[in-house]
């Protein structure tokens, strides 16, 4: 089986109406940089947009609305009662069945437009994952949430020649840039080599609020358009920060590839080794910032079938879909369990406690039954 086939994807084949393409398109048409050619040139890209929470949400509808051939979103999350008051492409509904953010966005998306290809891959993105994540597409727009997964993520950009538009949003206040391997410096050049958020504020810590994570995707939405229209001469080549309760803005002009960087650098390598995976099943826990949750990649794709009814036995209650398992500890923690071998453990931001907690409620019960596909 093809490693990405472990994972859960869905995809919605674009259905062409040429009839309406030029009444759909009609305004943008008109829109004097774009016209014909750039509308014809939107319609043969391919995005992708990485998380699909707050910015990504956004994201994805101007992609989609705008009319890009494919639109490929990518998100390890599923849907919780926090994220409806910012989170534009979910509902209600989302959340009481714990629907996956990438697959809940896509539903959406397919419903405003037919006619662009949209693919949506329930993965934790990182180094195992990016190669195929990444293969084909034209420009990568971030809607993560934590460091580590965006220098991953500009690391592989960098080895494959492709833009990064990077965005960030906490609080009132929210930054942007749109990162070009050969004419700017990739992100870790820019915030630096280490991956560590401690100390550092983010959404679960100190809040945010819906205008400031609309006015960035909106900067990173420009930027993407101007891309993949064929106006990269309007490239806005700047790093821009803003608070839009204050509503203070500064610019700062990006500066270019540092010579001894192995990513933006004059010897930075295509044939880097940033996105060679690792085969070795291991088990690894990531704690995840602010939210007092763990996530255990197990090494190995879960069996949801065999899970449910020995959690069951073992005192939990469930909300199963056919994406994920997420069961309620009788302590008041929680597993989500997803079938390329992930588990969100949450209610604890202890790494050992949260690998010895999947290790005692997911051990198999009975001589030779497996928990793993």
């Amino acid at each position: 089986m093809d490693k990405m086939a472990q994972h859960p994807i869905e995809i919605y084949e674009a259905v062409q109406d040429e009839a309406a393409f030029e009444d759909r398109y009609s305004r943008q048409l008109r829109f004097g940089p774009i016209g014909s050619a750039g509308q014809d040139r939107l319609r043969s890209a391919r995005v992708l947009v990485v998380g699909t929470g707050a910015l990504g949400a956004s994201l994805a509808q101007h992609m989609t609305r705008a009319g890009v051939g494919v639109v490929r979103l990518a998100d390890r999350d599923y849907v919780e009662p926090s994220n409806l008051q910012r989170q534009m492409l979910f509902d209600e509904e989302d959340a009481r069945s714990a629907t996956p953010k990438a697959v809940a966005a896509a539903r959406k998306l397919k419903r405003m437009n037919g006619g662009v290809r949209i693919e949506a891959h329930v993965v934790d993105v990182s180094k195992r994952t990016l190669g195929y994540l990444l293969a084909g597409v034209d420009l990568v727009l971030d809607g993560t949430d934590n460091a580590a997964t965006r220098l991953a993520l500009s690391d592989a950009c960098f080895s494959l020649g492709i833009p990064l538009v990077y965005g960030g949003v906490t609080a009132s206040e929210g930054m942007s840039a749109a990162l070009i391997p050969g004419r700017t410096a990739c992100l870790r050049c820019l915030i630096g080599d280490s991956a560590a958020d401690d100390g550092t504020d983010t959404c679960d810590t100190v809040g945010v609020i819906s205008p400031a994570v609309e006015f960035v995707a909106s900067l990173q939405a420009a930027e993407a358009l101007k891309w993949l229209s064929g106006n990269r001469e309007a490239m806005r080549g700047t790093w821009v920060t803003a608070d839009i309760w204050t509503f203070r803005v500064r610019e700062l002009k990006l500066p270019g590839g540092r010579s001894r960087c192995a990513c933006c650098g004059t010897g930075a390598s295509t044939a880097d080794n940033r996105l060679r995976q690792d085969d070795k099943p291991a088990i690894e826990a990531a704690v995840m910032c602010g939210r007092d949750s763990v996530q255990v990649t197990l090494g190995e794709a879960i069996a949801l079938d065999v899970v449910r009814p020995l959690l069951e036995e073992r005192g939990c209650t469930l909300t199963v879909n056919p994406y994920l398992t997420k069961a309620e500890l009788p302590d008041g923690k929680r597993l989500v369990l997803f079938s390329d071998g992930r588990v969100l453990v949450q209610g604890t931001s202890d790494a050992g406690e949260a690998i010895r907690l999947c290790t005692d409620m997911l051990q198999p019960h009975r001589e030779g039954e497996s928990i793993v596909g």
